[in-house]
């Protein structure tokens, strides 16, 4: 970045690199001073982190398209450095700081999805969004020397609370899904089943497809499937 710009060329031009590879921006988050932060390479504490990522599955033609032009399709962690390939180019031109969820030291990804967009987790554990249900994903987040803000309205509605027959609750075949959370150890044991290997690990997890919110931007047999042999069971 050859000077200073003002805001919203910053988040404008950020929409516009990232628009080809259907990855949108999903919040911002400002730091207040003293505030903890994540920090910047240059050592100090970042003011604002602009949160990227999926809507529905808008990557999936773009990520595929990258992994045909591989010899090994991206080798085992193929979303994660297809995310890198796309991200860090952007960071390096607005002048910012690429921060990743698979990367250590870990951000607080899911606090900040939560500051940004006012999102509440579901009962699966997965953040739903108003608008997208429980079919979105945060790719990575930009840390920026000075405060941004973004026109994404943060939400107070939780779609959980409008949903009066719950079937996440009573569809889950490892009786995984709970009022009081997700239960992990039940839900693998079920996946490495037989039933679990022709049911969820082909179709994606049941419990999450009949969730009505958002069922739109619901992700293709394709990019379910990948997400489910992603847990390596």
């Amino acid at each position: 970045m050859s000077g200073p710009m003002a805001s919203s060329d910053v988040l404008n031009e950020l929409r516009a690199a990232l628009a080809p590879h259907g990855v949108f921006l999903r919040g911002t988050v400002s730091f207040a001073d003293g505030e903890p932060a994540p920090v910047l390479t240059n050592g100090q504490a970042v003011k604002t982190v602009v949160l990227i990522g999926n809507i529905g599955g808008s990557i999936w033609p773009a990520f595929e398209r990258w992994r045909e032009g591989l010899p090994d399709r991206g080798g085992d962690n193929p979303l994660d450095l297809w995310s890198k390939t796309v991200i860090t180019p952007v960071a390096r031109q607005l002048g910012a700081t690429a921060y990743f969820p698979s990367d250590p030291p870990f951000q607080p990804f899911q606090q900040w999805a939560v500051r940004a967009e006012g999102l509440k987790a579901s009962p699966l554990g997965i953040l739903i969004h108003p608008d997208y249900g429980l079919w979105h994903g945060y790719r990575g987040a930009l840390g920026f020397d000075r405060h941004l803000v973004a026109e994404t309205p943060v939400s107070q509605s939780h779609a959980c609370d409008h949903c009066l027959d719950k079937p996440c609750l009573s569809t889950c075949p490892a009786n995984a899904i709970l009022a009081a959370g997700f239960q992990v150890m039940p839900c693998r044991t079920h996946l490495k089943s037989p039933e679990g290997q022709a049911g969820c690990m082909q179709t994606g997890c049941i419990a999450r497809n009949a969730c009505p919110a958002g069922s739109t931007y619901r992700y293709s047999a394709q990019q379910l499937r990948f997400h489910m042999d992603a847990l390596g069971l």
